[in-house]
């Protein structure tokens, strides 16, 4: 009877469980940046193209369009968005996106309830925008059809959540611009800053006037101060700024004077010091403001300027303070340039440096952005205490140099993800993580090494994953709940972007064959640009005679050789770098060609053996420096050359290293 009694007690608890299992609230969606509450329900609301999605607001009406487009950029088919002011209307099942009066949610935030209808509510169209993100990373997981039911409601602790990107020492094409921008809006970073001049690392045998500089953005008063080899055109930048706001992403174009400027002292020498050196403009000279009053005031004059948003950074980083008297110069340099672009109706950003160069001359505070990055240049608590508003952007975190052999290659994800809000600086932390005088946190890409072989591609796949985790560590990190390890799985299950595939990746298993093309046929476009790093390129090639200079394919930034234009063997040529592989296409001859691509080594296999190998090469930055030479590839796809020979069973595979 006893047995009989535990037996039924047993069942009783199984059936208990069965039942709480299956009635037990939706867990929270993985989203980037996390979710700040979840309170979920239970079952799940179709969802497909016939969803209408619906606005009751006509200032939503880009908002609505945006999410309907973009489900269609990532499940093949778009929704239609609607008007429509009494929501009630509704059918079931609608998305419902709603200006509401709700003063938790602030400038920025939202909820979202997922029910019989889903109903975005947002106090901005900021707000409702990024709803829709975090509606499309729940969908994306869930093959687009799918949402679990119940309530969400989010908003960031910090309001400026960045990214810079140096375009200076690197020409950075418009284009790629334009998709990381998509791909910030995409994670909810706001900030997207673009550093248009500077002057690379000088090298141990180099001058200043040897040394590689560029300042990238048209000038019409000073046109040939404009660099020839890569530039923005005054329109179009105007437009990415203008395209970028639509999406949300606040674009601040920054001009760093008076360091960093030799592109200013090479268009006119006498603009350079002799006594602190050439990238330093001298600031005893009154030719120098005249001139950077007239750079400045062309971009930013007028009803439609240049500068487009509500930000200027001046720069205002590392000048020499070994004189007393120079540090009382350029801190008057750096007040007159606060003042001269709020002239114009715009907030000066700077990079922190008071404590470096502190003296008597007073720089304004008020209403001014500090970027803080290293502290023995500026001291947060010292640069509270004068009142600026300051960004987080410490360069032991967010300083990433790609094969520099300083700072960081790659960030260090896990560190970032585990330790670091924006409310630590460096060795600093503030008592209060949410400061009013701290806005926020950054990272920065420099590319300080001209002719290290670093792509757009190389940068690319250094800076997305690091967005990533500076997304999930400046929205709210008080209420990230993953361990880094699940987080860095799921984070590889969503896009960079609706309609965005810069690292040039394919849906498939690791160690699978995931794109085919039977017979390449010369002169053809075909519909994938790339394949990013991580996978092999294999085809079969009966080899005719081929011309120097023959492609195989290119799309807008690779070319990859037949037969190269300066010595006929095979290789490879992205930003102005060409690479070459010990290995001639041999006329009569039929093989099988085999390329694997990493973020360190291209490797190229012929007949299954390996021919050769182009990895990462030492070279010597300064007596005591060195630094990556990078060969790497991200295969092109997207245009066949006009070669002779015939390429067959070209296969596209995913491998895991």
């Amino acid at each position: 009877m006893i047995k009989k009694s535990i037996f039924t007690l047993c069942l009783v608890a199984l059936t208990f469980c069965s039942i709480a299992t299956l009635s037990a609230n939706n867990p929270k969606p993985f989203v980037i940046p996390e979710l700040r509450h979840w309170q979920g329900g239970e079952g799940v609301v179709a969802v497909s193209a016939s969803t209408k999605v619906i606005y009751t607001d006509e200032a939503l009406a880009s908002t609505a369009s945006a999410l309907a487009e973009d489900y269609g950029l990532m499940f093949g088919k778009g929704m239609k968005p609607k008007a429509l002011k009494d929501a009630s209307k509704a059918p079931a099942g609608a998305i419902i996106i709603n200006l509401v009066t709700d003063k938790e949610l602030g400038e920025e935030g939202y909820s979202i309830a997922i029910g019989e209808r889903i109903v975005v509510n947002a106090q901005t169209t900021t707000g409702a925008y990024w709803a829709t993100r975090t509606l499309l990373q729940i969908l994306e997981q869930n093959k687009g059809t799918l949402l679990p039911k119940g309530d969400i409601r989010d908003w960031p602790d910090y309001a400026m959540r960045g990214f810079m990107i140096d375009c200076g020492r690197k020409y950075i094409p418009l284009e790629y611009l334009v998709e990381y921008a998509k791909i910030m809006a995409y994670y909810k970073m706001n900030t997207f800053q673009i550093h248009l001049n500077d002057r690379a690392a000088k090298r141990y045998e180099d001058t200043w006037d040897k040394t590689y500089t560029a300042f990238r953005l048209e000038s019409e008063f000073f046109p040939e101060l404009t660099a020839k080899d890569g530039h923005y055109g005054k329109d179009e930048f105007r437009q990415f700024q203008k395209d970028a706001a639509k999406i949300c992403v606040n674009v601040i174009p920054e001009i760093d004077v008076p360091s960093h400027s030799l592109a200013f002292s090479r268009y006119r020498k006498e603009f350079g010091s002799e006594k602190y050196g050439l990238d330093h403009l001298d600031l005893y000279n009154p030719n120098v403001y005249t001139f950077l009053d007239s750079l400045f005031t062309e971009y930013l004059e007028g009803d439609d300027p240049v500068f487009v948003g509500k930000q200027v950074h001046i720069g205002t980083d590392e000048y020499s303070n070994k004189d007393k008297d120079v540090v009382e110069k350029f801190r008057a340099f750096t007040d007159h340039y606060i003042r001269f672009v709020e002239k114009f109706g715009k907030q000066a950003c700077v990079w922190g440096a008071l404590t470096h160069a502190k003296g008597e001359t007073p720089v304004k505070s008020e209403n001014v952005i500090m970027y803080c990055w290293y502290n023995p240049y500026a001291q947060p608590a010292d640069m509270k205490k004068l009142g600026y508003k300051i960004v987080s952007v410490p360069s032991h975190y967010g300083y990433l140099v790609p094969a520099a052999g300083y700072y960081r290659d790659y960030l260090d994800h896990a560190r970032i993800y585990n330790s670091w809000t924006p409310a630590t600086i460096n060795q600093y932390t503030f008592e209060d993580k949410l400061d009013p005088s701290l806005l926020g946190g950054m990272f920065c890409v420099w590319n300080d090494i001209a002719g290290n072989g670093i792509s757009v591609d190389d940068i690319h796949h250094r800076s997305y994953p690091a967005l990533q985790y500076i997304s999930a560590a400046t929205w709210s990190p008080s209420y990230k709940t993953l361990p880094y390890e699940e987080f860095d799985n799921k984070r590889t299950l969503l896009h960079e972007a609706p309609g965005v595939n810069e690292l040039g990746r394919f849906s498939g298993k690791p160690n699978s064959v995931v794109y085919t093309i039977p017979e390449v046929k010369a002169g053809k476009s075909y519909p994938h640009t790339k394949a990013g790093f991580d996978h092999t390129i294999s085809f079969h090639i009966e080899c005719k005679r081929e011309d120097r200079g023959t492609l195989l394919f290119s799309n807008n930034v690779t070319e990859f050789y037949l037969s190269s234009p300066i010595d006929g063997r095979m290789a490879f040529v992205r930003d102005g770098y060409l690479n070459s592989f010990d290995y001639y296409v041999e006329e009569g001859k039929s093989v099988d060609i085999r390329i694997e691509c990493s973020n360190t080594t291209t490797r190229l296999y012929v007949d299954g053996k390996l021919q050769d190998e182009l990895k990462r090469e030492k070279r010597w930055l300064t007596e005591k420096k060195q630094y990556d030479y990078v060969s790497t590839l991200y295969f092109p796809l997207q245009q066949a050359g006009d070669f002779k020979s015939r390429i067959t069973n070209l296969k596209v595979e995913n491998f895991i290293r």
